[in-house]
């Protein structure tokens, strides 16, 4: 009896050409509409690029960089390196800083970059500074190319080429991969100064895929319009290698001369492509639920109050989402049922009509939009996961799902919950988040202390806090080294307060608590300018005058002070961890100011620094007091600029 093949990513979608040759794997957009591509068409074009690398003299283990929005190419390139035995080093679009860039390049020891013509003048800036980088592959050349640059369509030729005299040295090269072998090198957001190189083998990306697919299964006729960058780990597995393993296909979305000019294009192709699940991230969802009630508020107060009736009885219908499996059927209250038919179903509409469902990920997910979502009928079903997990560890299903949750845990993945030495906890007691299985990464790249410290007698320490009930559902509660520690020691995760805050009140954007073992919580608050500027202008009050920046900021702090003892939403918090001061902020966090990541999270340790003069001054007597100076200086200039 012959040993099994290696379960590597080439085998993977080898098997998968040749059971669904014929069917679309990939949907793309360049022109007026989108055209489909064969699983057998893409093979071609992958076996070409793989076979042209090598003629390039790629060898086994070495990397090359990947810049590139989502497209055909983007999963043609990385599939031509796996299989030519190299390691992809998917980088963001969103990295804009040179030194961000240049050290994962560097880091890595990239000998190629294959870039789309959009990120590629950041390649061409910095390459006199990577010796080892020796080779630009553009995937959109133009002109007169460089010495040490070569377009993507004349590498495919070259591989055609070379196929044609060197099939069977090709086929030798992408057979000898072994499913231990590396397979991308994933850097983390850069929370920290030096982003840490996520080393996962092809082992580890087939054990996840196969993991998924059990836990959450999905027809072949599936399709996904993949929103989220696909570079991240989520998109990656969740989306490009677990579609391709059951035979289903993905679109692009398409693709704009600008950032901004891509995003506006989601909402056309959502319609065209019509997916029948999408993965989200809060932000995403955030901004879904936005333009549905902007939508709604538009019709009149009305439909708007039928709207609110509507959710108002779904909520109650589906309490929880935890129903043992048995699927509790649409509520029968008649007012649900007319607020069904002309509004719900509409909603549902603009989503394409066919979409079954949203799996959220790569960060903490507010359960009221779970809720929300959920009462339209297009359930958000929230997951959790690391890059260092490959990334999908836990996921709540259509039939078994609890709102705020992060569902229950994957097939032949371990998780137990760890006090501060490691020692396991007991169910429902919190503590950090340790795993084992066959998902968990190598280690990091060429950074043995950060791996000895991550991995521990076969466990993955993830630095998360969270808890497992008794039914068996993950509850992620934060980031232990975002977590605020009180002037006793006691710790508290700040996201869920965050996000809350946020998700209710329309006068503030965004919020970051900050208490590093102080007497009490500092809040560093975004207000929404216009909401705020809109209430003064109601009551007659100029932010320019005292007692217009005092009103507004007494606002701002009764949105803090609802969840205080005597007020509607009091006991949702311990108080101690509400913000006794706050920093109000007259610029938001974003990836341009480095405030937040790629995946849109804040940068606690970034943002901490930037503002310590602020967070200092409301730990002082003056400064506790929500009306202080500072606040009422930034209030004063809130119609600069607009």
């Amino acid at each position: 009896m012959s040993a099994p093949h290696p379960r590597t990513i080439p085998r993977l979608f080898e098997d998968s050409v040749q059971k669904f040759s014929q069917k679309i794997m990939m949907w793309e957009k360049k022109e007026e509409a989108y055209k489909g591509t064969t699983y057998r068409e893409i093979q071609e074009s992958v076996h070409q690029c793989a076979a042209g690398l090598i003629s390039l003299g790629l060898e086994k283990g070495d990397r090359l960089g990947l810049i590139s929005e989502g497209r055909n190419d983007w999963v043609i390139a990385e599939l031509g390196i796996l299989y030519a035995g190299g390691i992809n080093v998917p980088l963001s679009v969103k990295l804009e800083e040179r030194s961000d860039l240049k050290f994962r390049l560097a880091h890595s020891g990239c000998r190629m970059v294959v870039v789309s013509g959009n990120q590629a003048h950041k390649v061409t800036k910095m390459r006199v500074d990577l010796p080892e980088l020796e080779t630009i592959i553009l995937l959109d050349p133009q002109g007169q190319l460089a010495e040490d640059e070569i377009g993507f369509p004349e590498l495919l030729g070259r591989g055609k080429e070379y196929l044609k005299r060197h099939r069977s040295d090709f086929e030798r090269r992408w057979q000898s991969i072994q499913e231990h072998d590396a397979a991308t090198i994933s850097y983390t957001s850069g929370t920290t100064a030096d982003p840490k190189g996520v080393t996962l083998t092809h082992r580890n990306y087939t054990a996840n895929v196969k993991q998924c697919s059990e836990h959450l299964p999905q027809p072949d006729w599936y399709c996904s319009l993949i929103i989220i960058p696909w570079d991240h780990s989520f998109g990656h597995t969740g989306g490009i290698y677990l579609l391709t393993s059951i035979g289903a296909s993905m679109a692009s979305i398409q693709s704009g001369k600008t950032a901004l000019e891509t995003l506006r294009n989601i909402p056309t192709n959502i319609k065209e492509i019509k997916p029948t699940f999408l993965l989200s991230v809060p932000a995403l969802a955030k901004n879904f639920k936005k333009n549905i009630e902007k939508g709604i508020s538009e019709k009149g107060t009305l439909v708007w109050n039928l709207y609110r009736k509507g959710l108002e009885i779904a909520y109650a219908h589906y309490g929880d989402g935890y129903n043992g499996g048995k699927d509790v059927g649409k509520p029968k209250h008649p007012l649900y049922t007319l607020c069904e038919a002309l509004i719900f179903r509409k909603i549902r509409a603009s989503f394409g009509g066919r979409l079954d469902y949203f799996v959220g990920g790569a960060a903490h997910l507010d359960i009221e939009l779970q809720r929300f979502f959920n009462a339209i009928g297009l359930p958000m079903y929230q997951g959790y996961g690391l890059s260092e997990a490959a990334p999908v560890v836990s996921c709540d299903t259509p039939t078994k799902h609890k709102f705020g949750s992060s569902g229950t845990v994957l097939p032949r993945v371990d998780v137990k919950i760890c006090d501060d030495q490691g020692n396991a906890l007991l169910v429902g007691q919190k503590g950090e988040i340790v795993l084992r299985g066959e998902n968990m990464m190598a280690g990091y790249w060429n950074n043995e202390r950060a791996t000895r410290e991550t991995i521990r007698d076969g466990w993955l320490f993830t630095g998360d806090i969270g808890y497992l009930d008794a039914d068996g559902f993950l509850f992620v509660l934060g980031r232990e080294k975002s977590v605020l520690i009180g002037h006793d020691g006691e710790k508290y995760s700040p996201e869920g307060i965050e996000e809350t805050i946020v998700a209710h009140s329309p006068f503030i954007e965004q919020v970051m608590l900050y208490n590093n073992q102080s007497a009490y919580t500092v809040g560093l608050i975004v207000p929404n300018k216009d909401a705020v500027l809109a209430y003064l202008k109601h009551h007659h009050l100029s932010c320019h005058a005292d007692e217009g920046q005092t009103a507004a900021l007494r606002l701002l702090q009764s949105e803090i002070d609802r969840y205080r003892e005597g007020n509607k939403s009091a006991g949702m918090f311990p108080e101690r961890w509400l913000p006794a001061a706050i920093a109000v902020l007259g610029e938001g966090f974003n990836e341009q100011n480095r405030l937040m990541n790629s995946t849109m999270k804040i940068v606690r340790g970034r943002i901490s620094e930037f503002y310590k003069n602020r967070i200092d001054y409301a730990l002082t007597p003056e400064g506790k007091d929500f009306c202080n100076h500072q606040n009422k200086n930034i209030v004063k200039r809130f119609e600069e600029g607009k």
